[in-house]
């Protein structure tokens, strides 16, 4: 199995926020990461001259990837190597320009992370869906970004010979 997955099970949310908030992409758009408690990850990101787009508005590309792989990483975190999780799709909804520092929290309570793995145990894939609002300083919402996730009890190498 992957190292990266078997780490990932053993180190705290806020190791992974340190880790990824080093991450090329994340600096390059000025986002900043931090895990709040082991089970939420809020993240942020002022408006600059590199993540502004060309009416001097936050580029959608940035916000969408300030709230790309979060969800998916509570949940591998929390459901262990013995899971397969992946982001199967988002949408995202603009509803207004952001124009300042902006902000998204990303939540899995342990009851829906136990509710998950109850119905991947005895399903052969679940897709729980989750949303995350980015918000602006004053509060309105700038865009929502709903994800769809996959899933699946890891099959055990024995058993798929």
């Amino acid at each position: 199995m992957n190292l990266r997955l078997r780490l990932l099970g053993r180190v705290g949310l806020g190791t992974m926020a340190r880790v990824l908030s080093w991450w090329p992409p994340y600096i390059g758009a000025g986002v900043s990461i931090r895990a709040t408690d082991d089970h939420t990850i809020e993240v942020r990101m002022p408006l600059r001259w590199y993540n502004r787009n060309v009416v001097g508005t936050h580029f959608g590309g940035s916000l969408y990837a300030m709230c790309d792989p979060f969800f998916m990483m509570i949940l591998l975190r929390h459901l262990g190597p013995d899971y397969v999780v992946w982001d199967k799709a988002a949408t995202v909804r603009f509803r207004r320009p952001g124009r300042g520092l902006v902000r998204a929290r990303f939540h899995v309570p342990p009851a829906t992370v136990a509710e998950i793995r109850a119905r991947a145990d005895g399903e052969p894939k679940v897709e729980p869906q989750f949303t995350a609002q980015v918000v602006a300083e004053d509060g309105t919402v700038v865009a929502e970004v709903e994800k769809l996730l996959y899933v699946r009890r890891r099959v055990p190498a024995a058993a798929a010979a």
